[in-house]
């Protein structure tokens, strides 16, 4: 598992997302550098956003979640078609776990463990 994770939860259904696609940037000298690319699981989780080998700095991140995607595959209409989570790193040693609570008309984050 990498030292950056995260997962979705579709709240109008009460159940994981699986199949989100996500995208992790950090900000390098004001512009945001595409990282690493994943989906979520079946459980809704997605453990290997960072590439093997590229180690978590101490930065600012972006993971963007495209729920447009997601929701349209159902048939469900969105007000948010992608929802962008910007946060910052200060000790990259530690875990970093960004939880995303989605609904066709809302989301929440929060700092996970």
């Amino acid at each position: 598992m990498s030292a950056l994770t995260t997962h979705v939860l579709d709240t109008s259904l009460g159940r994981p997302a699986a199949g989100v696609a996500i995208t992790l940037e950090r900000r390098e000298a004001g512009v945001f550098v595409d990282l690493g690319r994943g989906r979520t699981d079946a459980d809704g989780r997605c453990r290997e956003l960072l590439p093997q080998g590229v180690p978590l700095q101490p930065a600012v991140y972006r993971l963007s979640f495209d729920a447009g995607a997601y929701f349209g595959g159902r048939g469900v209409p969105t007000f948010y078609p992608e929802v962008c989570v910007v946060f910052e790193v200060r000790e990259p040693a530690q875990h970093h776990h960004v939880p995303l609570l989605l609904s066709p008309f809302g989301y929440s984050t929060y700092r996970g463990s």
